[in-house]
């Protein structure tokens, strides 16, 4: 079984800020609430995930 070191949340993390702040931006251009709503949420998302893979890796660290 392999380590999970977080580089993996991390990453996804990053994918969803960024997928996130297109959302928001399109929705906010368009005028879009929903699309707008729906990247903030991402983008959210992405900064959970990001610091949970932070989190994996102090553990790992430590180990």
């Amino acid at each position: 079984m392999t380590k999970n070191t977080g580089f993996s949340d991390k990453l996804k993390g990053g994918v969803n800020k960024t997928k996130g702040e297109v959302k928001d931006q399109v929705g906010n251009a368009t005028d879009n609430n929903s699309l707008q709503a729906e990247g903030k949420i991402d983008k959210v998302k992405g900064n959970v995930q990001e610091k949970i893979g932070e989190a994996k890796e102090r553990h790992t660290n430590k180990e």
